[in-house]
């Protein structure tokens, strides 16, 4: 199976981890509209992450021919 669900996941979960980093840095700044938007960036990236990594995981399990798992 290609990697690439796993690395679009990983590149999803490192958005939001760059756009908690943003936030968290002009939160500190007293800059608090751009953080709190940035805040929001954040968690849509954090979102989109979490649903990539689980279709990976199901296309992974599929491609091995293992049942899908219920979360």
């Amino acid at each position: 199976m290609p990697q690439g669900f796993h690395q679009r996941a990983a590149e999803l979960h490192q958005q939001a981890a760059h756009a908690h980093l943003v936030a968290a840095t002009h939160h500190g700044k007293e800059d608090h509209l751009t953080g709190h938007e940035h805040s929001r960036q954040a968690m849509e990236h954090a979102a989109q992450a979490f649903r990539a990594s689980q279709e990976a995981h199901q296309k992974s399990a599929t491609a091995a021919g293992k049942p899908e798992e219920k979360p």
